[in-house]
């Protein structure tokens, strides 16, 4: 992040990064926070599986993740949920059934730049599995899983783990 010097108002390369989430300028008065960015996940659940993906593309190429992906502005977090499912997967879901079950922050690095998020997962039960029309852009496979036979290992995401570990403990 500190290697942003350039100020984007008045041009000057007195930019400087606090360590943290904030950049100002020293000559004039621009100040730019790189706060948390929100993004969701879906537990698609039918009976004992859980459906997951096989990520295409970095970050994590060919690993497991749940469908999601991050808001766009002016959007709730189940209208986020309706759209990427719809994207990813080619399926429509009906808002109302989403239960969110808890949030975990992340760091998603992409390009080399860290995005600090706050994920936020919900739940989608469904009665039976479904046929899906993955984007093969951003998904490779979907894949469903016994709870039980969850490879957690596997899962691209450090904030996804966690969540299983206490989301699994739950339904035990």
């Amino acid at each position: 992040m500190n290697k942003l010097t350039y100020c984007p108002k008045c041009g000057h390369q007195t930019l400087i990064w606090d360590g943290s989430n904030r950049w100002s300028c020293s000559h004039c008065d621009f100040v730019l926070y790189h706060n948390c960015a929100a993004a969701v996940a879906v537990v698609i659940k039918c009976k004992d599986e859980i459906f997951l993906t096989r990520r295409s593309q970095e970050p994590g190429t060919g690993k497991l993740d749940l469908s999601g992906g991050f808001s766009e502005p002016h959007e709730s977090a189940e209208q986020t949920c309706c759209r990427e499912l719809h994207e990813e997967l080619g399926i429509q879901i009906d808002p109302s059934r989403l239960r969110i079950l808890m949030t975990q922050p992340n760091v998603y690095r992409y390009r080399n730049m860290d995005y600090n998020t706050m994920d936020i997962f919900f739940e989608y039960e469904v009665e039976e599995k479904f046929p899906v029309r993955l984007e093969t852009e951003e998904v490779s496979a979907g894949i469903w899983f016994s709870i039980k036979e969850l490879p957690i290992d596997e899962i691209a995401f450090p904030s996804q783990r966690t969540f299983f570990r206490k989301y699994l403990g739950l339904l035990h």
